[in-house]
C-alpha cells in the first residue's frame, strides 16, 4: 500500500495492481446499489477510473491506513456523488442515472411492514467477505508458487484440500499413499502447510496496511467476515 502512495509511475502501477486485485469486493458493494449486473460493472469501472485518475490513496491517514477501509469509504463517497449528480440532472431536465435512481425509488405500494431478512448480508458485510476471499486466494496462489519453484507442485495439490476445506471424503491415508509416505508424515506436512498459509495471509494483509501492528487485528476481522 505504501508503494501506491504518490504520483510517481511506480505508485500508479502499484495502485493499479491493488485495484485489479480488489475488483470483486468493489463490484459486490456497488451491485447491491444497482438494478442489474451491467449497470454495476459500468459503475465499478467508472469508480476505478476516477480512483486511478486522481491521487489514489495519497490522502489515506498514515496512522490509520487500511486499504480495505479506504476502498469502502471511497466507494460510498463515489456513489453519493453519483446520486447527487443524477438528481441535479433530473431537476435540470437531463437524463438521470437510472442505475442509481432506480434503487432509491420503490415501486411497491404495499403498506405491509417490511422486515429485513437478517440472514442476508449487508453490502458492507458482503464487501468484507469478498475482501477476505481475495486475501485467501492471493495467499494460496503465493503458496502454490513456492511449491512450484521447489518442484513440489504435486505435493501441494495433494494436500491443498486440507487448506481450502475441500477434503470431504479424502483421507490422510489416501494422501500418504499418493505421496508415497506414511500417514504420520502427511499429518506433519499438513500442519506445516497450514502454518505457512497463515504466514502468507498475514503477509498479504500487511501489504494493505501502513502500520504492521494492525495485522493481527485485521486478521481477526478477516476471520469474522468469513464466519
Amino acid at each position: 500500500m505504501l508503494e501506491a502512495r504518490g504520483d510517481s509511475p511506480d505508485a500508479k502501477i502499484a495502485l493499479s495492481d491493488l485495484c485489479a486485485a480488489y475488483y470483486n469486493p468493489v463490484f459486490a458493494f456497488i451491485r447491491s446499489h444497482a438494478p442489474d449486473e451491467d449497470s454495476a460493472r459500468d459503475l465499478t469501472h467508472e469508480f476505478f477510473s476516477h480512483l486511478l485518475a486522481r491521487k489514489g490513496i495519497s490522502l489515506v491517514d498514515p496512522q490509520h491506513g487500511r486499504f480495505r477501509s479506504f476502498l469502502l469509504g471511497a466507494i460510498k463517497h463515489f456513489l453519493s456523488d453519483a446520486r447527487d449528480h443524477s438528481r441535479r440532472l433530473k431537476r435540470g431536465g437531463g437524463q438521470r442515472l437510472e442505475s442509481l435512481e432506480a434503487m432509491s425509488q420503490s415501486t411497491d405500494t404495499s403498506t405491509a411492514l417490511q422486515v429485513a431478512d437478517l440472514k442476508v448480508p449487508t453490502p458492507d458485510q458482503e464487501f468484507d467477505r469478498k475482501w477476505a476471499l481475495i486475501v485467501l486466494d492471493r495467499a494460496l496462489t503465493d503458496l502454490a508458487h513456492e511449491h512450484e519453484a521447489a518442484g513440489k507442485s504435486d505435493y501441494f495439490e495433494t494436500l491443498k484440500p486440507w487448506l481450502t476445506g475441500d477434503s470431504g471424503n479424502l483421507s490422510q491415508a489416501d494422501a500418504a499413499s499418493v505421496l508415497g509416505v506414511n500417514e504420520g508424515a502427511v499429518k506433519v506436512a499438513i500442519h506445516r502447510l497450514r502454518r505457512r498459509f497463515r504466514e502468507l495471509i498475514k503477509r498479504e494483509i500487511a501489504q494493505t496496511l501502513h502500520n504492521p501492528d494492525q495485522v493481527n487485528e485485521e486478521l481477526s476481522h478477516l476471520l469474522q467476515a468469513l464466519s
